[in-house]
């Protein structure tokens, strides 16, 4: 098996005539460093430490955790009109800042933070609901898109 892998190595272009062992002696004794050892060591360099990225990670997960908290303390009338809209967008960022962070955690792998980020995008799906079920006829009492608009 190991004489056909070889030999597809050396069939392709660019790739050193034979295989490469980053502890076999280079030229003049010295041991050589493959491109792969290389090219990992300047990729580990450029990328920021895992502790800044933790921290950066909970920070966004803190910040969303927030939205989602301060979403229940709407301090504008939310039945009816622009102020519905906006209130409708709030959800829909927080709804997308949880999705967003559980991509980000999933990526990074850190369970904690991506069960958090799952709690939280129920949460957007939750306050959606909230808002459109009465909308479109899923609820006891129904609600309006649009405010009435008196004729005085």
């Amino acid at each position: 098996m190991g004489e056909v892998v070889d030999r597809l190595l050396k069939q392709l272009s660019g790739a050193p005539a034979e295989p490469r062992n980053r502890w076999a002696p280079g030229r003049n004794g010295q041991r050589a460093r493959s491109a792969v050892v290389v090219g990992a060591a300047r990729d580990a360099a450029a990328d920021p430490s895992p502790v800044i990225e933790l921290a950066g990670l909970w920070a966004r997960a803190g910040l969303v955790v927030l939205l989602a908290v301060l979403m229940t303390q709407w301090p504008y009338p939310r039945e009816c009109g622009v102020r519905l809209v906006a209130y409708a967008g709030a959800v829909v960022a927080t709804l997308i800042a949880g999705a967003w962070i559980g991509f980000v955690s999933w990526r990074m792998r850190n369970g904690a933070v991506h069960l958090l980020a799952l709690v939280l995008a129920f949460w957007g799906v939750v306050l959606a609901a909230e808002t459109l079920l009465p909308r479109i006829g899923y609820a006891a009492e129904p609600a309006a898109w649009s405010c009435e608009v008196r004729a005085d």
